[in-house]
């Protein structure tokens, strides 16, 4: 396998990589603050579409990314007061935004543009194109570190750069914040948060938020940059891939980018078997390398969930004492 061939196979796993890790993120902080959030999935897709609807009847992706936002924004407040206002089970709720999303997704699609459940392809201004860094050209024909350079790291959409900058961004704002602090403390022991005077209802809330808009990005990433217009089901499992990420990066952000970059390369092989028929020296069935990420998810739940310890709270809805 030569250098150039890596470099595309990497490039590749950084572009599946994006929407894993935004989702990954997004259920960090629900889950952090103590709200299981199943409804990754459903978010992510119903951005996916309103992202891209929005962006094909007004051309602009800048418009599209905000309906997508706000449609993920939308859903996580539904699972807010599902789970947080009336106090019900987190899991049925997240299961039935994702029933809800793929249902009305495509129902809409058909109504609006009659394709099927398609939305028209996206072209010129209502998609992300790739973003060339500076000095990208000039150095490409640097031995090693210009296709480095010029093929790697430049030549993504904005929002690729805006998932990894979310990495350290998170760690911050979890480790570094007053907010972060007693965020992460109502998912451990909230009555001790309410008893500071800090209110419950709304830290969890704001991690709900977070993760809505995490959840939107991701969304229309899908529909505007990785590819150029929504089908259905586009988000393909990913919601629950990136929480099993989340299981396997024991709930912190450096450790998600790491769990998510081994999705995206599982990915980002089912594009080049060739790859794989180099390293092992026999030809594999292009089923198989497409199951690869599903196979793997289960893999690490079953070797991991008992080991990663989640937040002490996680999933249980908060009574305040009177």
């Amino acid at each position: 396998m030569d250098f150039l061939t890596l470099i595309q196979l990497f490039d590749s796993t950084i572009r599946l990589a994006t929407p894993l890790l935004l989702a990954c993120l997004a259920g960090l902080f629900s889950e952090r603050a103590g709200i299981f959030d199943i409804g990754l999935e459903g978010k992510m897709l119903a951005a996916a579409f309103f992202s891209a609807a929005i962006a094909a009847i007004t051309g602009s992706v800048w418009l599209g990314l905000l309906a997508g936002m706000a449609a993920s924004v939308a859903l996580s407040l539904l699972h807010g007061v599902a789970s947080i206002t009336f106090r019900g089970n987190q899991l049925i709720s997240g299961v039935a935004i994702n029933f809800l999303a793929a249902g009305l997704t495509v129902l809409i699609a058909q109504d609006w543009f009659q394709q099927g459940g398609r939305t028209p392809s996206l072209m010129g201004g209502g998609r992300f194109e790739p973003i060339t860094l500076p000095f990208a050209e000039n150095l490409a024909a640097v031995p090693f570190l210009g296709p480095i350079y010029s093929e790697l790291i430049s030549g993504h959409s904005i929002l690729v750069y805006v998932a990894f900058a979310m990495v350290p961004l998170t760690w911050w704002i979890l480790f570094r914040t007053r907010f972060g602090l007693r965020l992460r403390a109502v998912g451990e022991n909230p009555a001790a948060v309410d008893t500071a005077g800090v209110s419950v209802v709304g830290l969890r809330y704001a991690a709900v938020l977070i993760c809505g808009i995490l959840c939107g990005i991701a969304g229309a990433y899908l529909s505007t940059a990785l590819q150029a217009g929504f089908v259905k089901d586009m988000s393909a499992g990913r919601g629950f891939i990136a929480l099993a990420a989340l299981i396997f990066a024991k709930w912190r952000p450096w450790y998600a980018l790491y769990a998510t970059l081994l999705f995206g390369l599982f990915g980002a092989l089912e594009t080049r078997p060739d790859v794989i028929q180099n390293i092992i020296g026999m030809k594999v069935q292009g089923q198989l390398l497409g199951a690869l990420p599903y196979i793997m998810t289960v893999i690490i739940l079953a070797g991991f969930v008992g080991k990663a310890v989640p937040p002490r709270a996680g999933g249980e809805p908060y009574v305040k004492e009177r």
